[in-house]
């Protein structure tokens, strides 16, 4: 990271990291990536924001940094994910990327939905999403869910819900927050932005 120890955090850092004072007390590994997720939502975090965050929370030993850094090696991508993988190892089970499907109401309503399932052991969870055809195939809502079967059966009252590789699913999603991403001023559901590092670990992880 090559940045000297002791090198203040920012205000924003401080921030997220104070958002993040509940950690230790979280044993679902879901429950502690959406506290990390949502204490970024309103920032655009880039290396040099992940450098210093992990730097503070290598410098100074705490039941919260070692939370937060076991967190952000488990959730993070790229050189990030190894800069807290090399502190701590990754908190909680392996993520797992199961089923996907996509219900395509493009033509007529303007939207595509899709649900993507993952799991923490046996711990399945999923995370769904509109994605706006009419504003160029850019994420409007996202969310997650403990209950798969139950977000299925909403989506499939809205239309045919069809079975999709998790490969596709992970594509389509890349390239729609790649759209949102540049276009910061999107009018978007607060939970796109509160759940953006969950989806950004999936789509990594989809990809293998």
């Amino acid at each position: 990271m090559n940045r000297l120890q002791g090198t203040p955090l920012t205000t924003a850092q401080r921030q997220v990291v104070h958002r993040c004072r509940a950690l230790p007390q979280l044993l679902d590994p879901l429950e502690a990536e959406l506290t990390v997720s949502s204490a970024v939502a309103d920032v655009r975090p880039d290396e040099e924001f992940w450098a210093g965050l992990i730097e503070h929370a290598v410098s100074l030993p705490s039941r919260r940094n070692h939370a937060l850094l076991g967190v952000l090696a488990a959730a993070l991508t790229g050189r990030p994910r190894e800069w807290a993988a090399g502190a701590v190892p990754p908190a909680g089970p392996p993520l797992t990327v199961g089923g996907a499907w996509i219900c395509d109401r493009s033509l007529d309503a303007g939207y595509l939905a899709l649900i993507c399932a993952y799991g923490f052991a046996a711990d399945e969870h999923a995370m769904v999403f509109l994605i706006d055809e009419l504003a160029g195939g850019e994420v409007r809502t996202a969310f997650v869910t403990r209950d798969v079967t139950t977000a299925r059966h909403r989506l499939a009252d809205q239309g045919p819900l069809t079975k999709i590789g998790a490969e596709a699913a992970h594509w389509l999603l890349a390239k729609s927050y790649d759209r949102l991403d540049r276009n910061a001023d999107a009018d978007v559901d607060p939970e796109v932005r509160r759940t953006r590092l969950l989806a950004g670990r999936r789509i990594a992880l989809a990809f293998g």
